[in-house]
């Protein structure tokens, strides 16, 4: 008789949970060449107490570990621990900084005797999409919105019609890390062409 063979049994897989850090989006074991090292431990130590005190443990192996280094190799590692502890926070406050000062302005240009155009410049300095944006506003107003080049450099929101006051409101209510005092509304005429004698 012929040996029949038997087709192995199917492999199953099991679905692998992986917690990501709030604070640098890495995996935490991982966090230490984030640059927020510290902020990421005090992440993990009030999310995932279980996990943390796996990765910071005081194990006696880990310390004994570490006190074999050389005395110069740590003082390089808490050396490059501080530097990228530093730059991060001068990124952040560096960041923080540049919205303070950054202005949004809401322009409505007078196209036509009676035909206006909205833009809006500035939006990109506090992380928003311009054409997620864009999108947002055309459906709010119901009118035709888009992304243009500016030819300074940079990008502007152009929405049509006059909706500048409606447009101010929106953004202040939609978009709450934007403070009230750095949006501003200009009015732009077009200069009427003198004529000849």
């Amino acid at each position: 008789m012929a040996e029949v063979e038997t087709a192995p049994a199917a492999v199953e897989y099991q679905q692998k949970e992986t917690v990501y850090c709030g604070v640098c989006s890495l995996p935490p074991e991982y966090c230490e060449y984030g640059g927020t090292t510290k902020k990421c431990e005090e992440w993990l130590e009030s999310a995932h107490p279980d996990l943390h005190s796996k990765l910071y443990s005081s194990d006696p192996n880990v310390t004994a570990n570490l006190s074999t280094l050389s005395i110069a190799v740590q003082q390089r590692s808490e050396k490059d621990a501080a530097k990228k502890a530093a730059k991060a926070a001068a990124q952040e406050s560096k960041e923080s900084e540049k919205r303070a000062t950054s202005m949004i302005t809401i322009k409505r240009i007078e196209r036509n005797k009676r035909k206006y155009v909205t833009t809006i410049f500035g939006l990109e300095q506090f992380g928003l999409e311009l054409k997620k944006c864009a999108k947002d506003f055309g459906k709010k107003f119901a009118t035709g919105s888009s992304v243009t080049k500016v030819p300074g450099g940079g990008d502007e929101i152009t929405v049509q019609g006059d909706v500048s006051d409606d447009l101010m409101d929106y953004i202040l209510e939609n978009y709450k890390d934007i403070p009230e005092d750095n949006v501003e509304c200009v009015e732009d005429k077009k200069n009427k062409k003198s004529g000849g004698p």
